[in-house]
């Protein structure tokens, strides 16, 4: 499985649009070779650079395996509550300095997840034990 962006390519600067310096959305993504016998994917966008430890930027689940492309500013069937402390999307906005890494993380499932909205990565990773058929990601950076 694979998942990759038209915004920007693996290991490259995150353009600001999808930055808190920017409009803050989310990038465009694309799902290839999506497993048979998908019923979900999941999606979990962190930042392992963060000064005090990893933070979470975007945590959803039961995304359709029939969609390969969640478009820009996407919203998921279900989401985790953050680091920002909402349940959508928000974009690299890392103290100045050094550039931080950004990994979109997504994860073919055997099922459809019954987690509460608002759930923690830590939930969500749990629920998805035994359940993972392939996994993916994508890594961007961001410095501000």
């Amino acid at each position: 499985m694979e998942i990759s962006s038209p915004a920007f390519e693996q290991s490259q600067p995150i353009p600001q649009k999808y930055t808190c310096e920017g409009e803050n959305v989310s990038p465009p993504l694309s799902f290839e070779g999506i497993p048979k016998g998908t019923k979900s994917l999941a999606l979990i966008v962190d930042d392992p650079d963060a000064p005090s430890g990893t933070f979470d930027h975007w945590i959803a689940w039961n995304l359709s395996p029939q969609s390969t492309v969640l478009s820009e500013g996407a919203s998921a069937p279900s989401n985790g509550k953050n680091h920002y402390g909402v349940l959508e999307y928000r974009g690299p906005c890392p103290p100045p300095g050094k550039p931080h890494r950004y990994f979109f993380k997504v994860y073919a499932l055997d099922s459809v997840l019954d987690l509460p909205e608002g759930s923690s990565k830590a939930q969500l990773e749990q629920s998805m034990q035994g359940h993972i058929l392939s996994q993916a990601q994508l890594m961007g950076t961001y410095k501000r």
